[in-house]
């Protein structure tokens, strides 16, 4: 028996099959057709009227029990992906790991899942016989550590609740009557504030080790608790995260410190031991830095990000993962230094090195890098102000950023607070206060003493 099987075989023997779905009428739960984007409802009706099934699942049905606005809605249905697109005209289908449909409302998308079997099991149905989906063989496929590569194995709805990966997401929304279907518990475990896996954990992180991380997200990010059955096995098999794509590592990185909870997720990552396999330079620079400003650096910046978060103002990656990786590319920028590099040049090569190094782990799309790279080279061009410097240092596009994390580097202790209050006062008061307060600077980086040295042509038609 090759691994995959076994591990598929393994998979079944863990997991709840034939389970009996408990009831809960529309009269005992808080969920309301108003509280629904009209655009799910639109899908709902819409599956509904050709004869599918139509239920709303996941994380839209777990968010309004608790009361939350839910940030998307995904619809389960037993409607292969074609039949959705026969349905509507603005569908599209996508994904080889999991075919999707997707149904387009302008910027909002609604996502529409046909039900899905737990791996290991052959889809020998009529929906597989349509598609040519006969052989389990051409439908799943996972690698000798269990981790699932690919799985378009259709199956039932009592099937497709028992694969998926928290109790609390598997609750199923009917249209058709407003009640919801709860095969796994999981009604009962968002009433008691847990996190429970469905299925062996071990298992279950071993076929999906993201499944790790989104524990630790939904555990932050709602206030609940994982069950002490689900989160024995995260430290141990913490290093299944190696072997995640890049690429996909950074989408969790998003959904882990934009979701209004990055400083609890951060800390809660660090307990888990899987913050360093998502960002090994920082972890290692905060492990030699214990009381020094990067140690403070990373937790201000991400307190910050959940207090623009919750106050309803924009965030970009590119600013936090700065901050994750700046006392990385400080500390290579000393060693260059050393050898006898200048400043800059010094902190070029250190950027580049630190994002190369970086992206074996997490991937980082070039257009968050080059901000970082922005954001990192104008720190020292704050301390000089003298002529138009100033002037010019505010008109660059990055300018506020910068500033922002000038000011956080303040706040941590790893430079004088005199530079952030200075660039604070020149942004609010009018230009012939700008004006004198270059004119006043002490000698100093940030202003040339007078020379009597008689400048060239070149530097006469200079306008500084």
């Amino acid at each position: 028996m090759s691994n995959s099987t076994a591990f598929s075989q393994n998979y079944l023997n863990h997991s709840v099959t034939k389970v009996q779905a408990s009831i809960i009428q529309a009269t005992a739960h808080p969920i309301s057709r108003g509280d629904i984007s009209n655009h799910a409802l639109k899908v709902l009706a819409g599956l509904h009227d050709a004869g599918y099934d139509s239920y709303l699942v996941g994380g839209c049905v777990r968010d309004l029990m608790l009361g939350r606005e839910p940030k998307d809605f995904d619809v389960a249905t037993n409607a292969l992906p074609e039949e959705v697109r026969r349905v509507f005209k603005n569908c599209r289908l996508i994904g080889r790991r999991f075919r999707l449909a997707h149904v387009y409302f302008g910027r909002e998308i609604i996502e529409v899942a046909t039900y899905r079997a737990p791996p290991g099991k052959a889809d020998s149905s009529d929906k597989a016989a349509k598609t040519g989906n006969t052989k389990d063989s051409e439908v799943h496929l996972a690698d000798d550590s269990g981790r699932i590569l690919r799985d378009n194995v259709y199956g039932t709805l009592e099937e497709d609740a028992v694969r998926r990966d928290f109790t609390i997401n598997a609750l199923y929304y009917n249209y058709a009557n407003d009640e919801i279907s709860d095969f796994v518990g999981g009604f009962d475990d968002l009433k008691n504030g847990l996190i429970k896996i469905i299925g062996d954990p071990e298992t279950r992180y071993r076929e999906d080790p993201v499944r790790m991380l989104r524990a630790i997200r939904f555990a932050s990010k709602l206030g609940l608790k994982i069950d002490q059955k689900s989160e024995a096995p995260i430290k141990e098999l913490s290093v299944l995260l190696a072997d995640v794509p890049a690429a996909r590592k950074f989408e969790e990185v998003l959904k882990l410190f934009h979701g209004g909870a990055a400083l609890n997720t951060f800390e809660a990552l660090r307990h888990a031991d899987l913050f360093q396999y998502l960002f090994p330079q920082a972890e290692l620079c905060l492990s030699r830095e214990v009381g020094h400003f990067p140690a403070v650096l990373i937790p201000l910046a991400l307190r910050n990000t959940d207090n623009r978060i919750q106050e309803g103002k924009p965030v970009t990656p590119a600013f936090l993962l700065a901050v994750m990786l700046w006392g990385s590319a400080l500390e290579e920028a000393e060693r260059l230094v050393a050898k006898g590099a200048n400043h800059q040049d010094a902190l070029r090569s250190a950027a580049s090195h630190v994002l190369r190094k970086q992206s074996q782990h997490t991937s980082i799309p070039k257009r968050f890098t080059g901000m970082m790279r922005e954001m990192w080279m104008m720190q020292s061009r704050f301390a000089f102000r003298n002529g138009q410097r100033a002037f010019r240092l505010m008109e660059h596009q990055r300018f506020r950023a910068a500033y922002d994390f000038l000011c956080l580097r303040s706040e941590s202790g790893e430079i004088d607070d005199e530079l952030c209050k200075w660039w604070t006062l020149f942004q609010e008061v009018d230009m012939d206060e700008r004006k004198e307060m270059i004119d006043t600077l002490p000698p100093g980086p940030g202003k040339r003493r007078n020379r009597k040295k008689r400048p060239s042509s070149k530097e006469k038609n200079f306008n500084v």
